[in-house]
């Protein structure tokens, strides 16, 4: 481990160290998160899905950041997604028990309000799937599309008023990377499983937890990446 993996350490462990040593921290966060929640999805997106980017950049290049990479403009769009994310979540957690309910699969509605069971299991897995088979591919394909024109403009942020030129950038997409990886792979052996362990959670942690999602899959992506060079 080098110097600045240290120092990449020890910056996460003094952001977070207050939220554990400090009670009056965490209530705050917790009273905060309540109350502005798409304000705390923008920040925890920005902040961890960034992150996990750069800890991905790391594995596979040895660097945290490098010219061009444009952490800046990446935790500006982390943030907008993040928000959207939360939305999305809280669309999809509320409409599938209801669907699902009118199916005749039972009152799942009020088993995801309630404590661990198996139709709260099923719900959970259902929402996941609903929202990662129809809101997945889009947002995953809005994502690639918003990484090409950041590193386009350099990593500058420039890229964020900048017109995306949709079209151009949407037809040269590695559609077979896109669909047989991404698609294919990721949704159901990562996410559908993966938000399926959200959605059991409580409320206050889902987008949090949605958030440190994206850390995970930057690490095992980066890490396999690297060892399909070997």
């Amino acid at each position: 481990m080098k110097l600045k993996d240290l120092l990449f350490l020890a910056v996460a462990a003094l952001l977070l160290a207050p939220f554990f040593l400090f009670p009056d921290v965490y209530a705050s966060y917790t009273a905060l998160n309540a109350a502005h929640p798409y304000l705390l999805a923008f920040l925890k997106f920005a902040l961890l899905s960034t992150a996990g980017e750069c800890i991905g950049l790391r594995i596979k290049t040895g660097s945290y950041g490098q010219p061009g990479f444009g952490i800046l403009p990446r935790a500006a769009v982390w943030g907008v997604l993040g928000m959207w994310i939360a939305s999305a979540m809280k669309v999809f957690s509320t409409g599938v028990p209801v669907y699902a309910q009118g199916l005749g699969l039972g009152d799942i509605p009020a088993a995801m309000q309630g404590g661990f069971t198996p139709l709260k299991l099923l719900g959970a897995f259902l929402i996941s799937t609903a929202m990662n088979t129809t809101f997945g591919p889009v947002f995953m394909t809005l994502h690639k599309i918003t990484d090409t024109h950041i590193l386009e403009n350099g990593g500058s942020l420039r890229a964020l008023v900048r017109p995306i030129p949709m079209a151009r950038i949407f037809a040269s997409l590695n559609w077979d990377v896109q669909w047989n990886f991404v698609f294919k792979k990721t949704i159901p052996f990562f996410w559908i499983p993966a938000h399926t362990i959200t959605f059991l959670l409580s409320a206050q942690y889902q987008v949090l937890f949605a958030a440190l999602l994206g850390v995970a899959l930057g690490i095992l992506l980066s890490v396999a990446a690297v060892a399909s060079r070997k």
